[in-house]
């Protein structure tokens, strides 16, 4: 079971003061805190790229590039990478580097973006959002499997038997699928046996069940060990010495950039009674001592299946030193909870029986028993 981190390097405005930390201090911190996440024992560290004035990584290979070689374990990944807007090439050369630097701990979580800034950015129309994501990843995909590609598509220019480098250090370089539960990019990326992140940001984490079962079941319709495939999720959260003292300095900043970005897409008013909600054991909040969180990820692992938990934060702009304390208790005093709890299953031969749920594929289309939302959807 792997535990690490996930950020956007958020800029927004102190809930408290109106104070806005500048890209480049942000930046720095942020590296701070890739440091101390590989000191203290966490797998793993997610930037986010976006193009807004609110996050300040636009870039995340050369943020985490800034931060391997200082760092010896921790595996470096971008979450995400928009790469319907992006150039597979250069985004395979920028991780291939990164891979580098770091001696083969580089990854990318590629994905559509929830936001959409990059699309107008860099020249694309959002009416070929889908289309655009599935033409990029299957360039991407070919660069990893070979030195040389020759490739055709739709909005990029060919390429004709072409050399893409520098080749990383490991072979091929690992792509993950980033999905916010849309039920046809888990089969995409079960179908293509690439390893799953899901972001769990609301509603009831053990929701997220048969999602992973529909991408294990597809995973082994193409041929692919369905077993070996890890999946991931990424949840907001926040640990304190108290779970008191947690809720009360997650919440402020947290309210100001739901309710900010609820304003853009037409989300209900964000409260405290919404957040006590989704902190609660259930929840999708992973906010709390360190007990209590340790505990809602044994119990994600448990019901959902996920191989590897990124705790995402800050959420909005908080004090650097509070998220810094948030990554040492999450590696010295969460993650070994979890660990051993995880170990104790293994070695009684219980973990191969948990996360089940009665899903499968027929064919082309997607049957889940006893969850009709997901039935016969049509998959390409």
């Amino acid at each position: 079971m792997e535990i690490g981190i996930s950020t956007f390097v958020e800029t927004t405005p102190d809930v408290h003061t109106g104070k806005v930390v500048s890209h480049a201090q942000r930046i720095r911190e942020v590296v701070e805190e890739i440091i101390l996440a590989d000191q203290v024992g966490l797998n793993v560290f997610g930037v986010g790229e976006h193009h807004r004035v609110d996050f300040a990584a636009s870039s995340p290979a050369v943020i985490l590039a800034a931060a391997a070689p200082q760092t010896k374990h921790i595996r470096l990944t971008s979450a995400v990478t928009v790469l319907s807007s992006a150039d597979p090439v250069r985004v395979y050369q920028d991780f291939a580097t990164l891979d580098g630097i770091s001696n083969g701990r580089a990854e990318i979580m590629a994905g559509r973006g929830s936001f959409i800034e990059s699309f107008p950015l860099f020249g694309y129309d959002l009416k070929d959002y889908d289309e655009l994501f599935e033409e990029k990843l299957d360039l991407l995909l070919k660069i990893t499997q070979s030195e040389k590609v020759s490739w055709k598509g739709k909005f990029r220019p060919e390429i004709k038997e072409r050399g893409i480098y520098p080749r990383p250090v490991q072979e091929p370089l690992p792509v993950w699928i980033g999905s916010g539960g849309n039920s046809e990019s888990v089969v995409r990326a079960g179908l293509l046996g690439l390893p799953l992140v899901l972001a769990i940001i609301g509603g009831r984490p053990t929701q997220f069940a048969p999602l992973v079962q529909l991408y294990k079941n597809a995973a082994a319709h193409a041929g692919h060990d369905s077993e070996k495939l890890p999946v991931a999720s990424h949840s907001h959260g926040f640990i304190a010495e108290t779970t008191t003292l947690a809720a009360d300095k997650f919440f402020p900043s947290t309210q100001q950039v739901m309710n900010k970005l609820g304003k853009e897409r037409g989300w209900g008013h964000y409260d405290r009674a919404s957040f006590d909600a989704a902190r609660s054991f259930e929840g999708a909040l992973y906010v709390g001592d360190s007990r209590v969180v340790a505990e809602k990820i044994i119990h994600l692992r448990k019901n959902v299946g996920v191989t590897r938990f990124m705790l995402h934060v800050p959420v909005g702009s908080m004090p650097h030193e509070d998220v810094m304390k948030t990554i040492e208790l999450l590696g010295k005093e969460v993650a070994p909870i979890v660990r051993e709890e995880v170990e104790k299953w293994e070695k009684a031969g219980e973990d191969k029986n948990l996360h089940k749920s009665e899903c499968t594929l027929y064919g082309h289309s997607l049957l889940c028993l006893n969850y009709p939302f997901f039935n016969k959807r049509k998959i390409k």
